[in-house]
C-alpha cells in the first residue's frame, strides 16, 4: 500500500513515517517544513516527500496513493488562539479541499487526525463515546469538529474517510512538542524541580502515547473496508483518564527531588472531559496499545536527562510549538497568514 502523511517531520508524523515503512507500507510524505530545526536528539527518518504547504497541494501530488494520513496542522490551542482565521484556513479547509482532491484522484482511504478535544467542556461524571455531543471550547477544537462534519458527507464506495479522534498526546518524538501537558510536566519537574500545574489540577483528560496514536493509524490501514468506512474512533487505552493534578503526582514520583507546584493565577481549565475507548478496542483487535503514563513519563524522564534538558529549552522555540511560529513571524520568515516568505 501506498501512502501519503501529511505533516510527516511533526510531533506524531516523524514517529509514524518510520513505524509504517518497517511494517512494509510506501510511505511518501508531505510538509510544509515550520519545523524543521526542531529535533530533540536524531533526526527524523529520511522519508521521500515533498516541502509544500497543505494550502498549496494539487491534485497530482496525491496521484497513485493508497490512503492519506492527514496529521498537518496548527497544532495546539494557543497557536490556534495566535490567529483564529488562519486556524480555519489551514486546519478546517484545506483539510477539506485535501479530502476533495483524494477522492478525485481515486485515493480509497482518507485518515483524519482529529481529537478529543472535540468533546471539549464536559461533566467529568460522563465517560463519553463516539455518540457524544460535540462542545468544542477553543478554534483548534472546532476546526477538527467541522472537518468531520464536511468531510464524512464525501464517503461513497469509492472514498472512505476515517477518524481518529486521538486523546492528549504524549511521549519522545524526533519532533518533540514541549506544550503538551505530560512532556511539560516531566520537563519542568526535571530541569526545575518543579512540577508545574497550569491549572488547577481537578480538569480531566485522556492521555495517550504518541508510538499508540500511530499503532492506531496503522490498525485503520489494515483493517477491512466494511469495519471502518465513514467512522469515527476515539484513541487512547481504557484506564488513561487521569486528572491533570494525578499525572502530576506520578511526575512528582519519578523525577527525584521535584515537587508540585500550582502556577500562580491558576484556575479550573474548561477542557474537561474523559472518554471511552472501547469502540477502537471491540472494532480493530490489531490495535494493541503498548504505553501507560506512568511508563511514558518515565520515558520522558529518561530521555530528557540523556539529552541535558534545561530550562531554557522549555521556554524557547525548540520545543514549543507557538514560540516557534512567533519567531518566524518576528524575523519575517513567515507573512501574517503563515506562508514562507520567499526571498
Amino acid at each position: 500500500m501506498r501512502v501519503l502523511i501529511t505533516g510527516h517531520e511533526g510531533y506524531i508524523g516523524a514517529v509514524m513515517a518510520p513505524m509504517l515503512v518497517r511494517e512494509g507500507f510506501e510511505v511518501h510524505g508531505l510538509d510544509s517544513g515550520l519545523f524543521a530545526d526542531c529535533d530533540f536528539g536524531v533526526q527524523p527518518s529520511g522519508i521521500p516527500g515533498l516541502r509544500r504547504d497543505i494550502r498549496d497541494v494539487t491534485a497530482s501530488d496525491l496521484e497513485g496513493f493508497d490512503a492519506v494520513i492527514h496529521l498537518a496542522a496548527i497544532s495546539n490551542d494557543p497557536l490556534g488562539n495566535l490567529n483564529p482565521d488562519c486556524t480555519y484556513e489551514i486546519n478546517h479547509r484545506a483539510s477539506v479541499h485535501l479530502a476533495q482532491l483524494a477522492k478525485s484522484v481515486g485515493v480509497e482511504r482518507y485518515l483524519y487526525s482529529s481529537s478529543c478535544s472535540v468533546y471539549g467542556a464536559a461533566s467529568p461524571d460522563d465517560v463519553l463515546d463516539e455518540t457524544a455531543s460535540f462542545s468544542p471550547v477553543t478554534p483548534y477544537a472546532e476546526s477538527k469538529v467541522r472537518v468531520e462534519a464536511d468531510v464524512a458527507g464525501m464517503a461513497d464506495d469509492r472514498f472512505s474517510p476515517v477518524f481518529l479522534r486521538n486523546a492528549t498526546v504524549y511521549g519522545v518524538s524526533p519532533r518533540l512538542r514541549g506544550d503538551l501537558v505530560v512532556n511539560n510536566l516531566v520537563g519542568w519537574a526535571f530541569a526545575t524541580g518543579h512540577v508545574l500545574i497550569k491549572s488547577d489540577g481537578t480538569p480531566w483528560r485522556p492521555l495517550v502515547h504518541v508510538e499508540d496514536v500511530c499503532r492506531a493509524f496503522l490498525a485503520v490501514l489494515r483493517a477491512d473496508r466494511s469495519l471502518i468506512h465513514g467512522e469515527a474512533f476515539n484513541v487512547g487505552r481504557s484506564g488513561e483518564n487521569y486528572r491533570i493534578l494525578d499525572v502530576a503526582e506520578m511526575v512528582e514520583d519519578v523525577v527525584p527531588n521535584s515537587r508540585i507546584e500550582i502556577a500562580e493565577g491558576a484556575g479550573p481549565d474548561p477542557r474537561c472531559y474523559r472518554v471511552n475507548f472501547e469502540k477502537i478496542e471491540r472494532t480493530l483487535p490489531d490495535f494493541q496499545p503498548a504505553w501507560t503514563v506512568r511508563k511514558g513519563v518515565e520515558e520522558l524522564h529518561a530521555a530528557y536527562q540523556r539529552e541535558g534538558l534545561v530550562k531554557d529549552d522549555l521556554e524557547g522555540s525548540r520545543y514549543l510549538r507557538i514560540r516557534r511560529i512567533q519567531e518566524l513571524l518576528d524575523e519575517k520568515r513567515l507573512d501574517d497568514a503563515l506562508h514562507w516568505v520567499q526571498k
